[in-house]
C-alpha cells in the first residue's frame, strides 16, 4: 500500500493508494471492484479500466467516471485533479484507519476532558514510543511538532 506519496499525484498512485486504503488487508480482484462499485454508485466501470486506470495505462478521467470513483471512494471529486486536495483528504483518510483500531480509539476517549499540559505530556510519550519502535510521525504531522 502507497503511504500517502503519490509518485507526482499520478491518477494511478491516488486510485491504488484509495483502494488500499479501503481494503488494508488486500486488493479484491478488479471484477469484484467493478461490481461493488456498480452496486455502491449504480455506475458502471469495466474491471478492464479499473486495472488500466490504477495501472497507469489511462490517465484521462471523463466527468462521469471521475464522480463515479470520487462517490465510491467518498472522497471529493478534486481528489483526482488537486494534488493538495489529495494530500488533505489523505491525512483525514489515514486518521480513520487508525481510529478503526479499538485501542487508538479507547485512548483518544479517554484523553477527552484532560487540561492541555496532560495532553502534551501524553503526546510526549506517544512522541517517544513512536522513536522507540522506529516509526515515523503520524501521517500530516511534521516531526518537530510535538502536538499543537
Amino acid at each position: 500500500m502507497d503511504d500517502g506519496g503519490h509518485e507526482g499525484g499520478s491518477l494511478a498512485a491516488k486510485i491504488t493508494h484509495l483502494i488500499g486504503t479501503l481494503y488494508p488487508e488486500g486488493r479484491p480482484g478488479y471484477a469484484k471492484l467493478a461490481a461493488q462499485i456498480r452496486e455502491r454508485t449504480g455506475s458502471t466501470l469495466s474491471s478492464t479500466y479499473l486495472w488500466e486506470l490504477a495501472s497507469g495505462r489511462k490517465r484521462n478521467l471523463t466527468q462521469e467516471t471521475l464522480g463515479t470513483l470520487a462517490a465510491f471512494f467518498g472522497v471529493p471529486p478534486e481528489y483526482f485533479l488537486d494534488d493538495a486536495v489529495a494530500s488533505r483528504v489523505d491525512t483525514q483518510l489515514e486518521l480513520a484507519r487508525a481510529l478503526r483500531n479499538h485501542k487508538v480509539r479507547s485512548i483518544a476517549l479517554r484523553a477527552e476532558g484532560l487540561s492541555d499540559d496532560t495532553l502534551d505530556a501524553l503526546l510526549a510519550m506517544v512522541t517517544e514510543a513512536r522513536k522507540i519502535e522506529r516509526l515515523g510521525p503520524p501521517a500530516g504531522q511534521p516531526d518537530d511538532e510535538p502536538g499543537a
